[in-house]
């Protein structure tokens, strides 16, 4: 559990040097005044939290110092925590179980940290014992299909990949078949990195989402997005995007140990209505981890 901590601290480390650095002073032994709002209110959009998601907070804030009392800026630093960690919905379990196979889709742009995200994932489900299936359906870029080939043999998890320029789809409907006869417990389906902007490209990856329920009804079982957290705010506009096209279910903040801006979880939150589900802490295997909104929100505030 230690590791795990020291793990989230680290990795957030970047945020909270960049955005919180200067909450020590900030919240330090003075009196509560209009310098001590205007600071935290530049400290959190800093953060990118998003302007209307800091106001919210600070509203909150300045009532509550009001209601409990709080004269001195130091007291206020509980209150920050108790507002951050509301504003982050903890992360449903998936439960995996009534499927067979389990069928996840992965969307996400390019550059994303979506395929290396598909491998961590199918090596946590294959280290808790279950058979998982990788999908490389990202045929628009021959890169990304050679990449989770190279992923899936350095894991020793099997993988159905389909040639350059092949249907998508049919990759999608192929390994979800597979997955059905080999009994497999997950089958992980890896889609073109969309650009948002290009209508064309999103009707295909809409096509793959129906694909895989013509292969298995009720699949997709669960419909992630991969973002990154180097990208802060301007990944939202995207995040939507995709929500709209294909039903996101949740989302996996990927790179969160490479960006100064880990206060955009707070925004997509809001923006989205989507639980953040897991948090991309390092470049092993092990440094995909569940979101932890405790782990998450001390590791800011460190």
């Amino acid at each position: 559990m230690t590791d795990i901590l020291s793990k989230w601290k680290k990795a957030l480390s970047r945020t909270s040097k960049a955005a919180f650095g200067r909450l020590a002073n900030i919240l330090g032994a003075t009196d509560i005044d209009e310098f001590t709002w205007e600071e935290l209110e530049g400290l959190l959009i800093q953060a990118d939290l998003g302007v209307s998601t800091t106001h919210q907070i600070l509203s909150v804030m300045q009532n509550r110092a009001t209601q409990e009392g709080i004269l001195r800026a130091q007291g206020l630093y509980g209150v920050m925590r108790e507002e951050l960690l509301r504003r982050l919905d903890p992360a449903p379990p998936l439960n995996l179980e009534p499927y067979q196979p389990a069928v996840i889709l992965i969307v996400g742009v390019n550059g994303s940290g979506k395929t290396t995200t598909i491998a961590k994932l199918g090596h946590q489900y294959n280290q808790q014992g279950k058979k998982v299936l990788l999908a490389a359906a990202d045929t628009f870029r021959a890169a990304a299909v050679d990449q989770l080939q190279v992923w899936a043999e350095r894991l020793n998890l099997p993988i159905i990949a389909g040639q350059a320029n092949a249907d998508p789809g049919a990759v999608a409907y192929d390994a979800i078949q597979a997955g059905i006869s080999r009994k497999m417990d997950v089958v992980i389906v890896d889609t073109a990195g969309r650009l948002h902007t290009r209508f064309n490209l999103m009707e295909e990856l809409k096509k793959v989402y129906r694909v895989t329920g013509k292969a298995l009804p009720g699949a997709p079982h669960a419909t992630w997005l991969v973002m990154d957290a180097t990208t802060g705010q301007n990944a939202l506009a995207q995040a939507r995007t995709f929500k709209e096209a294909v039903n996101v279910t949740g989302i996996v903040l990927a790179k969160l140990d490479s960006s100064a801006r880990g206060g955009m979880a707070f925004a997509i939150q809001k923006e989205l209505g989507v639980p953040i589900l897991y948090a991309g802490l390092g470049e092993k295997p092990d440094d995909l981890q569940p979101f932890n909104r405790e782990s998450f929100v001390d590791g800011i505030l460190a």
